[in-house]
């Protein structure tokens, strides 16, 4: 707490505040008690500038451009680590030395498969059932198969039986609800292989029809998961938070994250760039046309992908994505005419004063569905792989309110309610 206060002036009375300064300089007024003292709640639609709690695991300077994760740059952690070093740097707030690391590759191995009976739950989705729907529901299910183990011995340091457990069925959860999807034989998890290199395998093998994992496609995928693995009090993290401030387990809070994530506006927002770059390949490529609608005010239209709730300048993420569907594209020898419209999209827009001057640069999810179409993976997929990466986040962060105990508090927002303040009950048979 900053010894510094602030003064709130309300008919008169004066109020003092205390202020809150985080480790890197930024300052929040503590409006905990003002209720309390002054009858007023703060109204802030979307929480924009509400702080929800004091955490230590991820930082974001959306005006500078800065992300790190437990204090390290995330261009860093891109460019040196496999994404379970990042998982584990998340949950434990260190990153794992070699034996760490080593025991932790082992976990993921022996947690890899599911209990055959929850096998049987796939077969009673409806055919082309989304994937998201069928990963937010099997989450929900582990709370039975594999209940919490809150008194078990911890041998990380932060980092359970049950979170370990969690990360590496998620995975083989996810390849099975693409397998579901598309109606093939599920493909079980293998001990040779490397946590991103299992899953797609598990997503891409066929009967007589092997599939060769390319090292390309398993850095790419570390990098993706890596990038996405965490960002602050999002919405759907808000919601794990929210979620199991009720007391619920880390398995039902995870689901609910799920489906907090499967929104159009959130985790799924490559989904809508990926069609916004269809739509204007069939229109000719006609860039002129759709950067005017965007930039028309009477026109619903925007261009997806570019500008960030947090972000003010270039988003770090959208950087290094752009370097790895380069590589990827070139590695595999893949021809995709949208990394052409979008690139020469990101080159107009960056050039004109209207999207300069409005700070709307591409965000993580310009370029990320372009990698996941080289890779094979469809369109119906991208949100399920944006879950796959943020789960250790959300997982670091609903550890991170249970152990403190004001974050701990269940959530109860307030309201300024603004409809009908009282009326007589009017009988049935009086109404007309």
């Amino acid at each position: 707490m900053s010894k510094e206060t602030a003064q709130l002036i309300i008919d008169g009375t004066t109020y003092t505040l205390p202020i809150v300064e985080s480790t890197t300089g930024e300052k929040a007024l503590d409006v905990r008690s003002l209720l309390r003292q002054t009858g007023y709640i703060t109204l802030d639609s979307g929480y924009m500038n509400t702080g929800s709690c004091e955490s230590q695991i991820t930082y974001l300077d959306g005006s500078k451009g800065i992300l790190r994760y437990r204090g390290y740059d995330i261009e860093d952690l891109a460019a040196n680590c496999v994404f379970i070093e990042v998982a584990y740097l998340l949950l434990t707030g260190e990153l794992p030395t070699a034996k760490e690391l080593d025991r932790f590759k082992y976990d993921m191995t022996r947690y890899a498969l599911i209990h055959e009976d929850m096998i049987h739950f796939f077969d009673h989705f409806p055919p082309n059932s989304s994937p998201m729907s069928i990963l937010s529901t099997m989450v929900g299910t582990l709370h039975d198969f594999y209940p919490e183990m809150d008194k078990e011995e911890d041998p990380y340091g932060g980092l359970t039986t049950t979170t370990a457990r969690l990360l590496s069925k998620l995975r083989t959860i996810a390849a099975f609800s693409y397998k579901k999807n598309i109606g093939h034989p599920l493909v079980y998890p293998r001990a040779d292989l490397s946590y991103c290199a299992n899953f797609l395998n598990m997503m891409f093998d066929r009967p007589n029809m092997p599939y060769k994992v390319e090292p390309i496609n398993v850095i790419a995928l570390n990098k993706l998961l890596i990038l996405h693995a965490d960002h602050e009090q999002n919405c759907s993290t808000s919601t794990v938070r929210l979620v199991g401030s009720a007391g619920v387990g880390l398995y039902p809070s995870i689901s609910a994250g799920i489906n907090a994530l499967w929104g159009p506006l959130h985790g799924g927002a490559n989904v809508a760039v990926i069609r916004m770059l269809e739509g204007i390949y069939r229109d000719g490529e006609d860039y002129d046309k759709y950067i005017s609608k965007a930039k028309n005010p009477d026109d619903p239209y925007r261009l997806t992908g570019f500008g960030h709730r947090v972000y003010k300048t270039y988003d770090p993420r959208a950087k290094l994505i752009k370097e790895v569907c380069q590589a990827v594209l070139e590695t595999l020898n893949v021809t995709d005419p949208l990394l052409n419209i979008a690139q020469e999209l990101e080159y107009r827009i960056s050039r004109d004063d209207y999207f300069v001057s409005r700070n709307l640069y591409p965000n993580v999810d310009f370029y990320s569905g372009i990698i996941y179409r080289a890779m094979g993976i469809p369109t119906n997929m991208f949100t399920v792989m944006f879950a796959l990466g943020r789960l250790p986040g959300w997982i670091a962060h609903w550890q991170e309110m249970n152990s403190d105990k004001e974050s701990s508090r269940i959530g109860r927002p307030r309201q300024v309610y603004k409809g009908i303040t009282n009326r007589p009950f009017v009988k049935i048979e009086d109404r007309g």
